[in-house]
């Protein structure tokens, strides 16, 4: 059973950083592209960041470009998501989700998700 396990949200104020960790199970991790995508109370989830499965390429939401940087360690079957100056609108639920196509901003594209882990930024 694949699981995506994300960790390193928290509560954190304007201005301030945290680094969520998403662990994955799959045996065939450096196989996956992997993305991260964020859900606020009453919006749609929304795409954040994606890396490719050779770490050679990512993709960004326009609002987290330049503050967020999405990475990844094959070795350890875990994307990172660190984000830097974080705004009050950064609060939601931030999901990792593991896809065999590269089409970073398509939900329905993705395979597998983790349970989520709630970031909230404080003003």
């Amino acid at each position: 059973q694949v699981q995506l396990v994300e960790s390193g949200g928290g509560l954190v104020q304007a201005g301030g950083s945290l680094r969520l960790s998403c662990e994955a199970s799959l045996r065939t991790f450096s196989r996956y592209n992997m993305g991260w995508f964020r859900q606020a109370p009453g919006k749609e989830r929304e795409f954040v960041a994606a890396i490719k499965w050779s770490g050679d390429s990512t993709d960004y939401a326009d609002s987290v470009k330049g503050r967020f940087t999405i990475s990844r360690d094959n070795a350890k079957n875990t994307v990172y998501l660190q984000m830097n100056s974080l705004k009050p609108e950064d609060t939601a639920v931030y999901f990792c989700a593991a896809s065999r196509q590269w089409v970073p901003a398509s939900i329905n594209r993705y395979d597998y998700w983790g349970q989520g882990t709630q970031v909230t930024v404080s003003s």
